[in-house]
């Protein structure tokens, strides 16, 4: 049976970082071959090939796609010889092009475990985040998660990795170590590390299955109010329980409203963005798809919001997908004031399949819509509060990204202008935007 998960991403050929289940595959062989024929694709490339065209025939949505050019294609690919799998790849990515849909696309194996990964936010490792130290060029720790591998080890945060499994580090790059770091769920990895004062130990850590943290979330005393700051970095499927934990610690706190930041997030899985709406939303539409044949679905809020203190969403150009489901939800129910850039405009739905060499296929699967009914693709979420960062602010913030979330962030201080006025401190407030008046107008580090 050939499972899907429904994700977005910002941009063609840019893979999100991080893990989900591999998903199962069957054969795409066309009906109506002969025995030999069959048993000859399933021998050759021609196999992923004939399994992408099965599943671009059967679940893609375009408002150019010709049918009768789609079928030609076929004929054309199968009549070729190739010589390996790569000769094949490249083969369905000239094919894939001519649709027209950058969101449609071919991974190959490597690309795809990404993907997947990913989307599970998990991945099997030691659980840190790296970097290479811009003034000792070493590979340095960042941070090691709680209840990790590498936490349980008592690695820090300030370390430097000098070897893994032997190999020396310093002109690796962060990626290349990422690679010998990551590994299946039990095997061992030995590390040689250095901390200060020259101290230099060895360490021998097991692999584990590690939930990536996709939420970062801060109690912020601001003047007389205490904000819950929650910034969102993907849509992946661990990313609403990690946003109910948060939500409900916070409001165990006593904070007096909420700000929420997408900025930079490019989207990740439907049913995320629908249950984090539900956490936020007592009642209305959040979302709906429009799929080939015309039929859509649509997702509803179904009384089960957390809260209803006020709420501030920041947004910008690099907000795609999910965090515009989200973002357009929370606006059009008045839920929410919108503050920041146009989001990035990306208004359909792809489906992500397994092929039965261990590549995979996104596919554009339907459109959709939120609440106004508005098409946001290539259009995207106009702000209620447009604010506009300059070039000097976008790189004050860009290579200092501990300054967001401060009152050296624009954004996040317009937020907070927005929160003091209204009635904060005079009991809980009802569900509802923060009526304003409209103004006129470094990613982080991944885990191993």
């Amino acid at each position: 049976m050939n499972q899907t998960r429904r994700f977005f991403s910002l941009l063609p050929n840019v893979l999100l970082n991080g893990a989900i289940a591999a998903l199962a595959t069957t054969s795409m062989l066309a009906p109506g071959f002969s025995p030999s024929v069959k048993a000859a694709l399933e021998d050759s490339p021609k196999t992923v090939i004939d399994e992408v065209w099965q599943l671009v025939n059967r679940e893609f949505v375009h408002t150019t796609f010709n049918q009768e050019e789609w079928d030609a294609t076929r004929q054309e690919l199968l009549s070729k010889d190739y010589a390996s799998n790569e000769d094949a790849y490249n083969a369905i990515r000239k094919a894939l092009r001519q649709l027209s849909d950058p969101y449609t696309r071919f991974l190959d194996p490597k690309e795809f475990e990404a993907l997947t990964n990913q989307t599970t936010g998990e991945l099997s490792g030691i659980g840190i985040r790296l970097e290479v130290n811009p003034q000792t060029q070493t590979l340095t720790v960042v941070e090691p998660l709680d209840n990790s591998p590498a936490s349980e080890a008592g690695i820090r945060a300030g370390d430097r990795i000098l070897k893994i499994d032997g190999k020396p580090t310093a002109l690796m790059s962060v990626e290349q170590a990422s690679e010998l770091i990551r590994g299946e769920e039990g095997t061992e990895i030995n590390l040689q590390v250095a901390r200060e004062r020259g101290n230099v130990f060895e360490l021998a850590l097991k692999r584990a299955q590690i939930e990536l943290p996709v939420l970062h979330s801060t109690l912020k005393q601001e003047g007389s109010l205490q904000v819950g700051y929650l910034r969102l970095d993907e849509f992946s499927s661990h990313a609403a329980e990690q946003m109910e934990k948060a939500i409900r610690q916070l409001e165990g706190e006593k904070v007096d409203g909420f700000v929420l930041d997408l900025r930079g997030n490019p989207g990740g899985l439907l049913f995320s963005s629908v249950d984090i709406a539900r956490m936020w939303i007592e009642e209305g539409p959040i979302v709906s798809t429009v799929n080939r044949k015309g039929g859509d679905r649509e997702y509803s809020a179904n009384r089960t919001s957390i809260t209803n203190l006020p709420l501030v969403v920041l947004v910008d150009g690099y907000s795609a997908s999910a965090s515009e489901i989200l973002a357009g939800a929370l606006k059009d129910n008045k839920r929410a004031t919108i503050v920041g850039s146009r989001t990035f405009g990306k208004g359909t739905v792809q489906s992500v399949h397994s092929l039965s060499d261990g590549s995979g296929l996104a596919v554009t699967i339907s459109r959709y819509y939120p609440p106004s009914g508005v098409d946001i693709n290539k259009k995207g979420i106009v702000p209620d509060v447009q604010l506009n960062l300059t070039g000097a602010q976008e790189n004050l913030l860009g290579m200092n990204p501990m300054l967001k979330g401060t009152r050296q962030d624009p954004q996040y201080a317009r937020a907070i202008a927005l929160l003091s006025r209204t009635s904060i401190g005079q009991g809980r407030p009802s569900p509802g935007g923060i009526a304003t008046t409209p103004s006129i107008a470094i990613p982080a580090t991944p885990l191993r």
